[in-house]
C-alpha cells in the first residue's frame, strides 16, 4: 500500500468573509466537495488523491464510521471481509469472517487516516444551491463553494413511519429501526415489528429470546442458502456478490433493468435469516397493520394486538430535501451512473442501484466512483480549455 499525496487547497482560496446579521462566516472555495464520509465519500477520495485533485470530505459523525458504530449492537455486514475492503486496503482478519458493524466503522476511520484523507467530521450538510458556476454548501456556520459536489451517502436517510403511529397508545414503547440496539430498549410485553425485510427479520431473531413477536409486512423473498457454511463462501457467495450483482444486474442488462425497479419499490430478499428461523424462534407473521384503533394497532384481517413495544421497520425516505436544486425525483434523484446531467458538476454515489446491484455495497463502491471521478476530471479539462479560449479572445480584442 502506498501513501497519496493530496493536492493542498491554495490559502488563497479559504478567505472570503461573509458577513451576517447575527455572526461572520468564513466561506471556502474548494474546487471538489464530498458530502459524507462512508465507504462511499472515501473510495471517491481515494480516486481524487490518486489523481491530484484537490478535495475535502463533509461529515456529520463525531468519527469517520459513526454510520455504522450507530446501528444496532448485533449487527454483521452479509458479506465476507474479503469483499469489505476498499481500493488499496484489503479489510483485516480472515477473508470468510462476517465483520462486525463496530470493525467495519474502525476500518473505515484507519482508513481515511492511512492515506490522509482529507475528512471533516461534525459538518452536518444542510442546505446546497448553486449560484454561477459554484454550488454553494451550508452546513450550520460551515460556508463553502466548489465547482464540483458528490453526494456521497444512500438514498436511505429519513425514517419511514406511517402517520397513523402518533395514535398509539402514550404507554406503548415505538421507535424506527435507526435507534434500535439492543433488547434492553424495550419494556416487557409483547413486541410488534412492522416491515419484514433484512432489518426487521435480524431485529426480530435478536429479541426473540425474551419476548413475543408479532411480525406484519410483505414476504420479501430470501436467498435460499445458508452465507455462513463453507460452500456458501466457497462457492456461492462470490457467485451471487461477483458475478450476479456486479456484472450481470446492471442498468444495462434485461434482468438488471427489472430487479432495480423492483428493489427500488420493493425491497431486496432476505440475505442472513430464513422463514423458518423466524418460525423456529416463535415470530408469529401476521397481516399488514392498516392503522390504529383505540390506541392500539389493528391488521387487515380485523386483528387488534394489544402490544407494549412497537418497532418501525419501515425503511426510509431518500432525505434530500436539504438539496434546492431541480434534481430530486419521487423515488430518487435524476442522474445516469451518478451523474446529474441537468446540474452539471453534481454526482451521487451510494445510491441504491446506482449502476449495479452492488453499488451500494462496500463492494461495488470502486467502480462507480472511478466513472465519476473520470467524468470530473474530463469536465475540469473542458473548463480549463473555456477560460484558456475566454482569456485568449480578451488579450486578443486589446
Amino acid at each position: 500500500m502506498n501513501d497519496l499525496k493530496i493536492k493542498q487547497i491554495p490559502q488563497n482560496q479559504r478567505s472570503d468573509e461573509i458577513n451576517n446579521s447575527k455572526s461572520q462566516y468564513k466561506t471556502e472555495r474548494i474546487e471538489n466537495i464530498i458530502i459524507g464520509g462512508g465507504q462511499a465519500g472515501l473510495s471517491i477520495g481515494y480516486q481524487l488523491a490518486k489523481h491530484k485533485l484537490p478535495f475535502l470530505i463533509l461529515d456529520a459523525g463525531d468519527r469517520v464510521g459513526d454510520s455504522w458504530r450507530r446501528r444496532w449492537d448485533s449487527l454483521r455486514l452479509f458479506t465476507p471481509a474479503r469483499y469489505n475492503g476498499l481500493t488499496g486496503m484489503p479489510f483485516p482478519g480472515s477473508p470468510n469472517a462476517f465483520p462486525t458493524k463496530d470493525e467495519m466503522g474502525d476500518f473505515l476511520e484507519y482508513y481515511a487516516s492511512y492515506f490522509k484523507l482529507p475528512v471533516r467530521n461534525k459538518v452536518r450538510v444542510d442546505h446546497l444551491s448553486k449560484k454561477g458556476d459554484w454550488f454553494i454548501i451550508k452546513a450550520g456556520q460551515h460556508h463553502f463553494e466548489a465547482k464540483n459536489v458528490v453526494v456521497a451517502m444512500a438514498n436511505y436517510q429519513k425514517p419511514r413511519i406511517p402517520s397513523f403511529a402518533s395514535d398509539l397508545r402514550a404507554d406503548i414503547n415505538q421507535f424506527h429501526s435507526i435507534d434500535y440496539r439492543n433488547p434492553s430498549q424495550l419494556q416487557e410485553g409483547e413486541v410488534l415489528i412492522v416491515g419484514a425485510g433484512n432489518s426487521g427479520s435480524e431485529i426480530g431473531m435478536d429479541i426473540a429470546r425474551t419476548h413475543r413477536i408479532w411480525m406484519s409486512g410483505r414476504d420479501t423473498g430470501y436467498i435460499p442458502f445458508r452465507i455462513n457454511t463453507r460452500i456458501a463462501k466457497l462457492f456461492l457467495v462470490p457467485l451471487v456478490l461477483r458475478i450476479l450483482f456486479h456484472r450481470l444486474m446492471t442498468i444495462n442488462t434485461w434482468i438488471g433493468q427489472k430487479m432495480r425497479e423492483s428493489m427500488l419499490t420493493m425491497g431486496g430478499p432476505l440475505i442472513r435469516v430464513k422463514p423458518k428461523d423466524m418460525v423456529k424462534a416463535g415470530i408469529e407473521r401476521v397481516p399488514r397493520v392498516k392503522g390504529v384503533i383505540n390506541g392500539l394497532p389493528i391488521l387487515e384481517d380485523g386483528r387488534i394486538l394489544k402490544v407494549k413495544n412497537v418497532i418501525w421497520c419501515t425503511g426510509f425516505h431518500p432525505g434530500f430535501s436539504w438539496i434546492d436544486l431541480p434534481v430530486l425525483g419521487e423515488k430518487e434523484p435524476f442522474h445516469e451512473r451518478g451523474i446529474v446531467s441537468r446540474e452539471p458538476g453534481l454526482y451521487f454515489l451510494g445510491l441504491h442501484f446506482l449502476y449495479a446491484a452492488s453499488s451500494s455495497m462496500v463492494q461495488g463502491v470502486e467502480r462507480d466512483a472511478k466513472y465519476i471521478v473520470k467524468n470530473i476530471i474530463t469536465r475540469s479539462s473542458e473548463r480549463s480549455i473555456k477560460e484558456e479560449n475566454k482569456l485568449t479572445r480578451s488579450v486578443e480584442l486589446h
